[in-house]
């Protein structure tokens, strides 16, 4: 503005030139340059201004007389697009002077030029307000479709977690690309202590100065947050203007070396479960917005807080009444025994494979003494419905045995059938039942009975490996009960008998008799001498599935060599 000041100046020939801006001018950006405190004109001058912006006309005068010193005057309005005062180009002159009508037009023209650049400079300014509105907005939609995009994801990504975690581990997954905490923490409420589930970046051991567990009643600012229902955001070690006075830091804090933290509780279905804490090691503002997300993301980890809790009590009822089904093997005297069982990694994490051994009742008149039932079967399913089924039929098939004394294996799943369907139990599944007993010079005699299972292996003292095939049809509750067979074999001592389930052969994209062939010629080229219980378990993990679908039981019987 004070470039065209001087301008009139030159052209008018005066020493003192100005644009004076009203107060429209000024908010709209359009602001003077300050001249120097010797060049500042009179109040007589800024008083001429005044009347040219009052009265929105050009004045043009030369004033002499009333005790002042005489000058002479001449200013134009500046106006705006709508017709808006925006100030007024003036000059002035000390000396006395009439202004010709080139003066009179050279400073309206100068004065319309001023007045289109001030217009430009106000088009200029509201361009490019709505530029930095524009932006500002297109950044606050971009964060609302991310924060959308986060709790789309947690919603899908927290609906099948299986434990507590499983759960922590995928919270962390899920903020890390767009909040950006340092760290995330999930804390359980039981019996009035607040317990943090281990995050696997710790590893067993929990960070320094922060406790494992303590007391709801305590000055944490989780503590607060789950006593008081509601979020509490923490920043350096003072409390959010919402909470009560005086510091919420805990000695953790500091030794954590964070910033800002949200506390949210998480509110299950008949109660609060514990809560979820995220920190960041720098200042995080937490505005509205983002509250909501974070209040929306912990009402999706209390769900799936909720459902892991529930999955947990399942799994462990489940393993329990496994545990219990799946008893101790017999002491037997020449003759060694051991098994292993390991669960499915998905459902209950239970299922229908079991193992059993017992002693056979003594058939009067017989004069055998200690011979021994051994079965290993897979009833359908990975859940408890299954392991419930497993365990009758277990107890019903020993039943079999001592009812049908001296009959031999084939003759006790034949009844096991017929039991089931009168009962109508809806059973189906596979079994291998043997029974076997010693006979003269430490050699034992087998006699099995396949109902449709995978073929057990025989390791004789030669170190070859015999799969013994033969087999009947599966049991099955629809299926009509048929006569059963059976096959013999002699056990030599040295002689190490492999019963086991499909789920230790049996894989996604692999052949099961192709593993069949591998578990034989792992079980031929064992280290002689090994343990039992140590052979099951080598053969487990070079044969078994890495990620275990189904359950599986290994099932060792040995001859002790002479």
């Amino acid at each position: 503005m004070n470039r065209f000041a001087r301008l009139a100046t030159r052209v008018l020939a005066v020493p003192l030139g100005l644009v004076r801006l009203e107060p429209s001018g000024e908010a709209a950006g359009v602001l003077p340059e300050c001249w120097p405190p010797e060049a500042r004109p009179d109040e007589a001058v800024l008083e001429c201004c005044r009347r040219v912006a009052e009265d929105g006309r050009p004045l043009f005068l030369s004033r002499a007389g009333d005790g002042s010193a005489p000058f002479s005057f001449a200013g134009v309005p500046l106006v705006g697009g709508s017709g808006e005062l925006l100030g007024v180009l003036s000059v002035m002159d000390p000396d006395l002077r009439v202004w010709s009508e080139d003066e009179v037009r050279d400073l309206s023209d100068l004065a319309a030029a001023c007045s289109a650049q001030a217009r430009m400079r106000v088009r200029s300014e509201i361009g490019r307000q709505a530029r930095e509105a524009a932006e500002e907005e297109a950044s606050r939609v971009h964060e609302l479709l991310s924060r959308s995009k986060l709790l789309l994801r947690a919603s899908e990504d927290l609906a099948d977690t299986r434990g507590l975690d499983d759960v922590r581990q995928r919270v962390g997954d899920l903020v890390s690309g767009d909040l950006k905490p340092t760290r995330v923490d999930l804390l359980m409420l039981r019996r009035g202590t607040l317990h943090r589930v281990p995050s696997p970046v710790d590893g067993d051991a929990h960070p320094g100065g922060v406790p494992e567990r303590f007391a709801l009643a305590s000055h944490w600012p989780v503590s607060r947050a789950v006593r008081e229902n509601r979020m509490v955001v923490v920043t350096g070690s003072h409390a959010d203007p919402d909470a009560l006075s005086g510091t919420l830091a805990s000695p953790g804090w500091d030794a954590l070396n964070l910033h800002t933290a949200a506390c949210l509780p998480l509110r299950g279905t008949h109660g609060i479960l514990g809560a979820l804490v995220l920190a960041w090691d720098t200042p995080h503002e937490i505005g509205l917005d983002e509250r909501a997300v974070l209040t929306t993301l912990a009402g999706y980890t209390a769900q799936a807080v909720e459902r892991a809790l529930h999955l947990d009590d399942r799994v462990t009822a489940a393993s329990q009444l496994q545990r219990a089904m799946l008893t101790d093997l017999p002491d037997t005297p020449g003759l060694e025994l051991a098994a292993l069982y390991r669960p499915a990694a998905r459902d209950d994490m239970v299922g229908g494979d079991w193992y059993d051994a017992y002693p056979l009742p003594r058939v009067p008149g017989s004069g055998v003494t200690g011979a021994l039932a051994l079965t290993v079967g897979d009833i359908t399913g990975h859940d408890m419905r299954a392991a419930a089924l497993m365990g009758q039929v277990r107890s019903m098939l020993r039943q079999a045995d001592h009812d049908h004394p001296g009959q031999g294996p084939e003759q006790a799943l034949g009844a096991l059938e017929r039991a089931c369907r009168r009962l109508n139990l809806p059973a189906s599944g596979t079994a291998v039942h043997a029974h076997i007993r010693p006979v003269a010079d430490g050699h034992w005699h087998l006699k099995w009975s396949n109902a449709g299972h995978p073929a057990p292996l025989l390791l004789s003292p030669d170190g070859s490996v015999e799969s013994l095939t033969e087999h009947d049809v599966l049991l099955h509750h629809a299926l009509p009960p048929r006569p059963r067979t059976c096959g013999t074999r002699s056990l030599a001592p040295g002689s190490t008998l492999l019963l086991y389930t499909d789920g230790l052969v049996e894989e996604r994209g692999t052949d099961i008799d192709e593993n069949v062939e591998r578990l034989a010629r792992e079980l031929a080229t064992a280290p002689s001498g090994i343990r039992l219980h140590a052979l099951l378990r080598s053969l487990l993990d070079a044969i078994g599935p890495q990620e275990a679908q189904d359950d599986t039981v290994l099932f060792a019987v040995r001859v002790p060599g002479l």
